[in-house]
Order: structure tokens, then C-alpha cells, then sequence
């Protein structure tokens, strides 16, 4: 009788305890796993361990039982008692380890990365975002970036007009009010200066006397006082014609250049705030409007201020307008299709460049052509019927309900279910915000913690250098090619044709020769081929053209690498700090390119000397950096101090990084046996035998080639290694915006 007491309370109390724990699942007072979504896990299996546990510390009790019920007459009775205080004392301590772990639950971040392999990576809901919306989205930029180089165009034919001289041909007005001049051993018409006469006294007496009109060198000469006359046969209208934007104004095109890259910085700032802050969809929209607003006063400006105000206006949506659609499309996908999200943005891009040039051969009149460049994204507000808002910022502001409608429609139109762990976790972490009394707080990092230790200062320096070289050579060449060849036109679309298979082919090898040395050998190469145009003569203008074209190919290939190698380079601890202060001060380069381009009005190959100069100096710079292809990334400011802390000279000559079996790491879980996977299984044995077996029970065996999997698994969806270009983002995971253009 009373070993069957002793068995019938054990089996109560395993009852009591499943039923309890199916309720509020508990913890073990153990270290929680750091990866993101291990505590839900964690909280699973100890409930399955320690229900199988009880089980079967019930079953060995029940054999003590017998075998003292056999050797004795007498069975003890302390062991009941003690099993009495034993689950008094587990009852008493279960609520505060229920609490801690709800707490640590709530404290843990989102990480939608987790959960999109569930609903799909880049099923059907991505793919129509991407290509009906995202990728569209990438022309408007391209085409308000560009379409100033056309307005801006200069006859090649111009000279100062005289009013009294109307009546007369164009011929016979140069012929007699405009003095030659020599230039290269050739002489043509002055362009700017004309004769000081009084032609009406010349007229009067030409008339009197019947003797024919004719110049006379000795006359003096003065600047053009009544404007310009222009040969409109090329190029038939532009506002250096409407303004009169020659001579001494010659420089005012190039500070609308200016005026549209100063408001670049200003507006990743000011859309990026409004992006976190109110969402992407108003961010989108209002950046749109912003845009089509200053192509309007652009086309109805009546003077050159008004028009430099209007470029500021729509300098201020670039690059943020093709970012945010960018964006929403990088955080709605999974890490491994980043990459190829990434690629195919920067070939829409310069597909829309492409599409420019068409438009700019057949559009001549400027005005014409501000409205044919952005009349048409009208359309784009249509985009406000289906263009989803971001999941990742409506969790970061706790909007639960939205956020799990976006994440139900995806998880349908891709033929996935949303699991209904995530859905409560979800509650139980907008509940504890709610309940929050005190603001989290965390320790800050800014930029200058970037430059506190050597190698991390040398790190960041040469990161910046280097996105100032690969930013300033790309814009300068791509605003300099109307300039080359004989066809303004077929130089813009070609040096446009030449991105595309540079972004195919870079996508390729910098995944299997690292990073470091196919940014630093474009880089080089490309200004090699910048710098030998100088020893071309002048009519050598084809050799000229196909050099710019080579060069031009391998910086955008670089360009490309250098995001995500920044991004590999800095600490996940400050990598969004590191890339957005990398950025923008590369970004400083957009505002002296117009400068440079400008010098090649009176020596066409000056600029890309200088340019190729430029992207040699940061192609060796580079090599100094340490390659992060089969590295363990540093994750905090200690780590990325130490790492590339080794360097040595002959790495400068290793080409293609040989692998390494790294310790433990965010990136590689599987090598190392004390990684955060294993902490999940703590305290399951791997040979529990058959004691945890049995009728309600659940087994909690793990062979050897389970825990495998298990690790497995976890590197998977931890991996960030294969160039994931992702942009900064904050402490919750949403991405912000960066003066990336």
C-alpha cells in the first residue's frame, strides 16, 4: 500500500508538472543562447527534457520501490516526504523563473531572418514586388541624375550678337562684326568679343557712299554686351542658350551640377528620419513628389537661379528615391537572395540610364525633356494600392496587427503558413512593451570610436579613401562620356552598356577571389586606362572613346565590391555608423567632380587623368586592407581591432585568399563545439537509453547525427559570409538609408 502511495504521488506530480509547463513553459537557470529565436527554442526542448526527466525519475522510483518492498518488511517513509517538499519548493519557485524567461523573451530583438525561410525567402510575393515594383522604381533616378548633362548642352558654333546687324545673314554677321582669332594655328570667329564700333554711323555712310560693307582688323574690340547668337543645327535648344551660358558664364552649368549633388546628403538625411520614423511608403511617396515637383519648377524656370533652386530640389531624391523601394525589397527577402537583389537594382539602374539616352537623341528641347523625364512617374502613385509597408519598421514601432497582415499575405501568396509560435512571441513582446516602465538603455557608438585604436583608425581611413576614389571616378566618368567620341548620344548609352556585364561578372569572382584584390586590380586598371589617354593625339578620338569605356566598366565593377566589403570590414557592432560615415564622406566627392569634368573645356583628357590618378592611388591603398572572404568577421570594436592586426606585406601579392578554419564565430557555428547551437540541446543526453520512453512521454534521444543537423541548421541561418550587401541598420534591424549612389 504504501509503495503504491509512493508511485501514484511521483506520477501526480510528473502530471502536475506537464500540465504546468504545457501552460507557461519554464527555463533552466542556464546561459541563454545568443542567436536570435533561441530562447522559443531553448524554452521547447528543457520543457521536453525535464518532463522526460520526471518521467523517468518516476520509473526509477517505482524499481527503488520494489526492490526495497522485497529485501524489507519495512518501507521508509521519508522518501514521500521529501518528494513533498521537493514539489513544494518547485511549485514555489516556478513564477520567477516563468517571469525571467518571458523577460528575456520580450528583451530579445526581432529577426525576421529567422522567419522567412518558414514563409518563403523569394517566393511569388517577393518576385512581384521586385519586379513590378522594386526594379521600376530604380529609373526615375537614373533618369533626373542625367538628364541635366543634356540640358546643359553648348553649341558648338556661338558668337556675340549685334542687334543693328539683324537684317543681315548669319554669315555676313560674323563676317562683319566678329574679329578672327588663332587658336592651335587655326582661325575662326572670336566667341566672345565683337567689334567697337557705332554701326549705325558705319551703316549710314556704307549707304551714302555705295561702297560695300567690309571689316577692318584694326577696329578695337569689346565683350558681348546684347547676348549671344547660337547654331541651333545640332544642338537646338538648352538653357545655356535660353541664359546665355557662355564666357565668363561658362562655369554656371557646372555648378548646377554642383547644386544637384549638394542636395544628395541632405536628402538621404532628411528622407532617411522620415523614413524611420513614419515608414517607407510615406518616405517613398513624399520623396516622388518631392521629385516631380522640382522637375516642374526645373521646366518652367525662367532664369539660371531658378533653375540651379529647382536642381537643388531634385537633388534632394537622390539617391534616396531608388534606396527606399531598395530597401523594402532587402528587408521583405532573405539573406541569401540580398546579394542578388543588390545586382539587379544597380542593372535596372543603368538600364534607366540607357533608356536616357534613347529619350535625350529623340527629345532635343530641354524643357520638353524635363517633362518627358518625369511627367510619366505620375504613374508611380499608383504604386500606393499595392506597394506593402515594411514588416521589420512596423515591429520596431510595435504595430503587431499590421505587420502579421503582411506577414500572413506573403506566407499565402507563397503557399506557406505563418506558425503560431511567432505569432505569440510577437504578443508577448508588443505586451511587454507596453508594460515597460523604463526606456532601454544602450551604450552609443558614434564615428569617433571608429578612430580610437590604431588599426581600426587605419581601417576606417582607408575604407573612406577608397569609397571616395570608387564614388568620385564613377560619377566623373559617367558625367564626363557626352563629352567623348563623335555622338554625345552613343558615348552616354555605351558607357551605360559597358555596367552591365562588370555587375555580372563582379558578382562572380568576389565570392571566389575575395573582395580585396578585385576592387584593388579594377581600380588600378581603370586608371591605367584613364592615364594612357594621354599620350593619344588629339584626333585619335575612337582610341580615346574605347579606353574610357574600359575604364569605365571596371570602376562600376568596383564600386560594386566595395559596399559589402565596407560592410565586412566594420564590426557588426558599428557597421552601420561605420558605413554611413564612410559614405557620406566619400560622398564629398560629388560636389568637386563637376569642378574636374569642368577643366576639360580646355584639354579634354586633363579630367580623366586626374580621375585615373585618383582610382590608382585608392587601387593601392586597398591592398593594405585585410580580405574577409573565409575570415571570421569581427563583431565588436575589440575584435575588428584584431582582426587584419596580422598583416604582412606578402599578402599584398596573394590574389586569391586561401581558406581558414576560424574559431568560434557569428558566421561559423560548426566549428567549434561549444557554439551557441549545442547550448540549445544542454542537458539532453545523447544516450538516454529507453527510461524516457513510454506511454505520454516524449523521447528525448539525440544521436550523434541529430545534433549535426542541429548545427547545421543554425549555420545556415546564421551564415552572412557570401557578400550580403546589406545597408546600416539600427539596433532593431530595420535598414536605413545611405548616400550610396
Amino acid at each position: 500500500q504504501r509503495k503504491s502511495t509512493q508511485e501514484a504521488s511521483l506520477l501526480g506530480r510528473v502530471e502536475r508538472c506537464s500540465r504546468k509547463r504545457t501552460a507557461k513553459p519554464r527555463t533552466k537557470r542556464c546561459a541563454c543562447s545568443s542567436i536570435s529565436g533561441g530562447v522559443v527554442r531553448h524554452l521547447t526542448t528543457t520543457r521536453k527534457n525535464i518532463t522526460g526527466s520526471l518521467m523517468g525519475r518516476a520509473e526509477r522510483a517505482t524499481m527503488n520501490g520494489r526492490r526495497s518492498s522485497s529485501n524489507t518488511t519495512k518501507p521508509p517513509l521519508e522518501p514521500q516526504m521529501e518528494v513533498k517538499e521537493e514539489d513544494e519548493a518547485e511549485d514555489g519557485g516556478e513564477e520567477p523563473e516563468v517571469l525571467e524567461s518571458e523577460k528575456m523573451l520580450a528583451e530579445e530583438p526581432f529577426d525576421l531572418d529567422e522567419l522567412l525561410p518558414v514563409i518563403g525567402e523569394f517566393g511569388r510575393y517577393q518576385k512581384l514586388l521586385l519586379w513590378l515594383i522594386c526594379l521600376p522604381a530604380c529609373i526615375p533616378c537614373g533618369f533626373c541624375a542625367f538628364n541635366q548633362l543634356f540640358m546643359t548642352d553648348v553649341p558648338e558654333e556661338y558668337w556675340c550678337r549685334v542687334p543693328e546687324l539683324a537684317n543681315f545673314t548669319a554669315e555676313e554677321r560674323k563676317l562683319y562684326s566678329i574679329p578672327l582669332v588663332e587658336h592651335d594655328g587655326v582661325e575662326s570667329y572670336s566667341k566672345c568679343s565683337r567689334y567697337a564700333v557705332d554701326w549705325k554711323e558705319i551703316l549710314n555712310y556704307s549707304d551714302a557712299s555705295g561702297e560695300p560693307l567690309a571689316p577692318n582688323s584694326s577696329w578695337p574690340t569689346e565683350p558681348c554686351r546684347d547676348g549671344w547668337e547660337y547654331n541651333t543645327t545640332v544642338v537646338q535648344s538648352s538653357i545655356v542658350i535660353d541664359f546665355n551660358l557662355v564666357c565668363d558664364y561658362d562655369i554656371y552649368p557646372t555648378l548646377g551640377l554642383v547644386a544637384l549633388n549638394t542636395g544628395g546628403p541632405v536628402g538621404v538625411y532628411l528622407f532617411g528620419l522620415l523614413n524611420d520614423r513614419l515608414g517607407r511608403r510615406i518616405s517613398y511617396f513624399s520623396c516622388l513628389a518631392t521629385l516631380l515637383v522640382g522637375s516642374f519648377i526645373t521646366a518652367a524656370s525662367s532664369s539660371f537661379w531658378m533653375w540651379a533652386f529647382s536642381r537643388v530640389i531634385v537633388g534632394l531624391t537622390i539617391p534616396a528615391v531608388y534606396q527606399i523601394p531598395f530597401i523594402i525589397a532587402l528587408e521583405l527577402v532573405g539573406p541569401n537572395y540580398r546579394s542578388f537583389v543588390t545586382v539587379m537594382t544597380c542593372t535596372f539602374y543603368t538600364f534607366g540610364i540607357m533608356m536616357l539616352a534613347g529619350v535625350t537623341y529623340l527629345i532635343r528641347d530641354w524643357v520638353l525633356l524635363t517633362l518627358y523625364t518625369s511627367v510619366p512617374f505620375l504613374l508611380y502613385f499608383l504604386y500606393l494600392l499595392v506597394m506593402p509597408e515594411s514588416p521589420r519598421w512596423l515591429l520596431m514601432k510595435g504595430k503587431l496587427e499590421q505587420a502579421l497582415l503582411i506577414l500572413e499575405k506573403m506566407a499565402r501568396v507563397n503557399g506557406k503558413q505563418l506558425p503560431d509560435s511567432f505569432r505569440k512571441r510577437l504578443q508577448q513582446r508588443v505586451l511587454a512593451e507596453k508594460s515597460r516602465t523604463t526606456k532601454r538603455t544602450e551604450a552609443t557608438i558614434g564615428a569617433f570610436d571608429l578612430c580610437k585604436t590604431p588599426n581600426m583608425r587605419l581601417k576606417t581611413i582607408l575604407i573612406t579613401l577608397n569609397w571616395f576614389a570608387n564614388e568620385t571616378v564613377y560619377l566623373g566618368l559617367s558625367y564626363y562620356g557626352p563629352s567623348l567620341g563623335e555622338n554625345q548620344y552613343l558615348s552616354f548609352f555605351l558607357s551605360s552598356l559597358v555596367e552591365i556585364p562588370s555587375y555580372i561578372i563582379c558578382w562572380i569572382i568576389m565570392d571566389r577571389w575575395g573582395r580585396r584584390w578585385p576592387m584593388c586590380l579594377l581600380m588600378i586598371l581603370s586608371g591605367i586606362s584613364c592615364i594612357v589617354t594621354v599620350v593619344l593625339t588629339e584626333d585619335a578620338v575612337t582610341e580615346t572613346l574605347i579606353l574610357y569605356l574600359l575604364s569605365k566598366s571596371m570602376i562600376s565593377a568596383s564600386f560594386l565590391i566595395i559596399y559589402p566589403f565596407a560592410g565586412e570590414l566594420y564590426p557588426t557592432q558599428v557597421r552601420g555608423v561605420g558605413i554611413g560615415t564612410s559614405s557620406y564622406i566619400g560622398g564629398l566627392g560629388l560636389i568637386v567632380i563637376p569642378f574636374i569634368t569642368y577643366l576639360g573645356k580646355e584639354n579634354l583628357r586633363l579630367p580623366l587623368v586626374i580621375m585615373g590618378c585618383v582610382s590608382v592611388l585608392g587601387g593601392f591603398t586597398g591592398l593594405r586592407l585585410p580580405e574577409t572572404l573565409h575570415h571570421r568577421l569581427p563583431q565588436t570594436l575589440e575584435e575588428g581591432e584584431l582582426f587584419g592586426q596580422d598583416w604582412t606585406f606578402d599578402e599584398c601579392f596573394r590574389c586569391i585568399p586561401s581558406k581558414k578554419s576560424p574559431t568560434s564565430s557569428y558566421e561559423n557555428l560548426s566549428h567549434d563545439p561549444s557554439d551557441a547551437a549545442l547550448e540549445l540541446n544542454a542537458g539532453v543526453p545523447i544516450n538516454a537509453g529507453p527510461l524516457a520512453t513510454g506511454s505520454g512521454s516524449c523521447s528525448t534521444e539525440r544521436t550523434p547525427l541529430e545534433l549535426a543537423r542541429i548545427r547545421r541548421q543554425s549555420m545556415k541561418r546564421l551564415v552572412r559570409q557570401a557578400s550580403t550587401m546589406d545597408t546600416q541598420k539600427t539596433k532593431d534591424g530595420a535598414m536605413q538609408l545611405t548616400y550610396w549612389f
